[in-house]
């Protein structure tokens, strides 16, 4: 099954296009979001081509394909006008022989990440930034912002087929390439 995972849209009408155009042009099977898709924020600036409404509307276009966690500027008020849920923390998902945990990030604190096993994987947003790292043995992912990038990073997203998992720029452009598999 193909992945296409994506973080922190924040209402960028302008930017959710693109990355739905990425998303067909990946053919994935599923489009895994880490919340933060209609609101910017009070922190952020706001993006370009903000339209939450537009974003809602295209994201309730491709809603029997989306899997999606809430992000910290997610709430009961975007669940009224989007077509598939949003409220949950957290999702785990199979990938190889791997466990996935995917969730925002903002919650990802403490004794959580005690839970996980060093074959683990964790995917997050919420920071911003796009990149790959092991915390305490366990591999954690983060696929950056579509709409509003931090730490040098470009607006993209990640792409996980088999046990291959690939970082690429809205426009398609491969930069970090992680093999996850056993």
């Amino acid at each position: 099954m193909r992945f296409f995972i994506a973080s922190d849209i924040h209402g960028s009408a302008y930017y959710c296009r693109k990355l739905l155009d990425a998303y067909k042009i990946e053919s994935a099977d599923r489009l895994l979001l880490l919340g933060d898709l209609l609101y910017h924020g009070p922190r952020n600036p706001l993006p370009e081509g903000y339209d939450p409404m537009a974003v809602a509307d295209m994201l309730n276009s491709v809603s029997d394909s989306i899997i999606c966690v809430r992000g910290n500027c997610d709430s009961d008020v975007d669940q009224m006008v989007l077509d598939f849920p949003i409220m949950a923390d957290y999702v785990m998902l199979q990938a190889e022989r791997r466990l996935v945990f995917a969730t925002h990030g903002h919650l990802l604190e403490g004794n959580v990440r005690q839970k996980f096993k060093s074959s683990d994987v964790i995917f997050c947003g919420h920071t911003h930034a796009a990149g790959c790292c092991v915390e305490d043995g366990i591999l954690r992912c983060n696929p950056g912002s579509v709409s509003l990038p931090k730490g040098d990073t470009p607006r993209g997203y990640m792409l996980l087929s088999g046990g291959r998992l690939e970082w690429k720029k809205l426009d398609g452009e491969v930069y970090i390439v992680r093999e996850i598999g056993d």
